[in-house]
């Protein structure tokens, strides 16, 4: 599977991936996008995602096929990128330290032939709006690293977008950041306890239901 070429580069854009889905329908699979900044970047939940100009890694990648574990599979490549100490909240936030360091967003449209994979990674961002200092983190390295980190992750993306699903559950749950710990949802709380073969969060209740999750957003803790 070729990632990466051709190649857009700009220097400031509004999103890499409304850029990218902009070329989705005529573009080869690996089209990538990258930015030095952008102004309008977006996570999950609709959150900002955004990094001083030449600090972070702003990338989005046309797939014309994908697996079915897209989220997981994208999640373990960056987490193995950044390095042994990165762990993945399901279903594919990367933290350090329990800091987020990268966020992935994936939009696809099967009817149209494409998915849209964006990542952002806080390579060498050294400071952070006051609403994120509590949350965000950084890899720490250098704004020169920014390059050599999206060739090894461009790499791992090949390996791990193209691999079996039990590998890519293995992997991803060596890194499962909230296995074993008190988390919570929209529809209630429990002890998170790993996924199962389809990529689904377990999470067993206060009276011993497990309950299976398959989309939303989880936090650390009760709400409230």
């Amino acid at each position: 599977m070729t990632l990466g070429a051709p190649r857009l580069h700009l220097r400031v854009t509004d999103s890499t991936s409304e850029r990218a889905k902009a070329l989705a329908r005529d573009a080869p699979h690996g089209l990538l996008v990258t930015a030095g900044e952008q102004t309008a970047g977006h996570g999950r939940q609709g959150r900002s995602w955004s990094a001083p100009a030449g600090e972070g890694l702003l990338m989005s990648l046309v797939l014309r096929e994908w697996p079915g574990m897209l989220p997981l599979a994208a999640a373990v490549a960056v987490a193995e990128t950044a390095g042994p100490d990165a762990r993945i909240k399901w279903p594919n936030d990367v933290l350090v330290a329990d800091r987020k360091v990268a966020g992935i967003l994936i939009e696809v449209r099967p009817a149209e032939g494409w998915a849209v994979l964006g990542i952002g990674v806080n390579v060498a961002v050294r400071a952070f709006p006051a609403e994120l200092r509590d949350i965000a983190g950084s890899l720490g390295r250098e704004p020169r690293d920014v390059e050599p980190f999206l060739t090894s992750l461009l790499s791992a993306l090949a390996r791990w977008l193209t691999a079996d699903a039990a590998a890519v559950i293995e992997a991803w749950s060596a890194r499962d950041a909230l296995r074993g710990r008190e988390i919570s949802w929209n529809g209630g709380s429990g002890t998170a306890e790993g996924v199962d073969a389809d990529g689904r969060l377990l999470v067993r209740e206060a009276g011993g239901e497990v309950v299976v999750l398959d989309a939303g957003e989880v936090h650390l803790g009760r709400l409230g």
